[in-house]
């Protein structure tokens, strides 16, 4: 049970970002009143839960309809969780993690940004996305496993609404190169778990006999 919740922690941690959020909040939000960024905070967090519980209790079920193997799953999950790994450790942008430069453009012309660009892709990103399908598909028949998995989503879920909150604090506390290398640590740790999600994909599909 601890290192299945370790994952998963791990897991939400490095593909939702709360720091990554905060900092982006914190910019989107420079000219609202404090009350309004945490209407928009709260709004966004309710909405990206909605849609990370919803892939990781129907997510499989909605792949096995459309002919997916859980294989194949964990090896396209793998890649594109490795290749946000690689972004993060070298601190670049992608929008598998962050926002895209028209996203943004566009998301400074709204007055509200909790649906987008905030609870997605910003929170609920596909790579969080993909990982809630993941992981509990890796639990599956296992109730507590499951529910850890759930467990771990709020947890995260709550860390990074209470990022955006105290967001100004934060990056005045750890400034640019702190949040950097945090960030950059969590894309080692994600592009390993990532390559595991890759080798037990192979192994399953029963294309290798390892």
């Amino acid at each position: 049970m601890i290192e299945t919740a370790g994952l998963a922690l791990a897991t939400f941690l490095a593909t939702i970002g709360p720091l990554d959020v905060a900092a982006m909040f914190a910019a989107l939000t420079a000219n609202q009143t404090a009350q309004h960024r945490r209407s928009i905070a709260i709004r966004g967090i309710l909405i990206s839960t909605v849609i990370l519980l919803a892939f990781a209790l129907v997510g499989e079920f909605l792949l096995a309809g459309l002919g997916i193997s859980l294989a194949a799953l964990r090896t396209a999950g793998g890649i594109l969780l490795l290749l946000m790994g690689i972004d993060m450790v070298f601190a670049r942008s992608s929008g598998g993690t962050s926002t895209t430069d028209e996203e943004v453009t566009e998301a400074f012309s709204k007055t509200d940004i909790s649906v987008f660009p905030l609870a997605t892709p910003l929170i609920a990103g596909p790579g969080a996305m993909g990982a809630a399908i993941l992981l509990m598909a890796d639990q599956k028949g296992d109730v507590a496993g499951q529910a850890i998995i759930i467990a771990s989503i709020l947890l995260i879920l709550l860390l990074t609404f209470i990022s955006m909150l105290l967001a100004g604090k934060i990056q005045h506390w750890l400034g640019v190169t702190g949040m950097q290398v945090i960030t950059r640590i969590m894309g080692v740790l994600l592009s390993a778990l990532a390559v595991q999600f890759i080798f037990d994909g192979i192994r399953q599909s029963g294309l290798v006999g390892f």
